[in-house]
């Protein structure tokens, strides 16, 4: 990860636990389910940003890199890495 992303990531996913630390309190104090299912929605929601930071950096780093680099394995490798991703988040 990019140096200057990841203190970025880190706060966020700093924020979300706070956020699901919070869920666990509605759930343990029996607050309305569709409160807690709304702030599972926004969990839920902030993951998804934090996962396109994640990607977004990875295919401006990591795979472009591998792309304009001299290592066919690697860019074959990177290529891989991708496609199984992406199948994986279509299940």
């Amino acid at each position: 990860m990019q140096v200057e992303t990841k203190p970025k990531v880190i706060n966020r996913l700093n924020r979300i636990e706070g956020q699901v630390r919070g869920i666990v309190r509605m759930v343990d104090d029996d607050r309305y389910c569709v409160d807690v299912l709304t702030q599972l929605q926004a969990v839920r929601a902030a993951l998804n940003r934090v996962e396109s930071e994640v990607l977004k950096d990875h295919l401006d780093h990591c795979v472009m890199g591998a792309m304009t680099g001299d290592d066919p394995a690697d860019r074959k490798a990177k290529a891989s890495e991708l496609i199984e991703l992406l199948g994986r988040a279509t299940r």
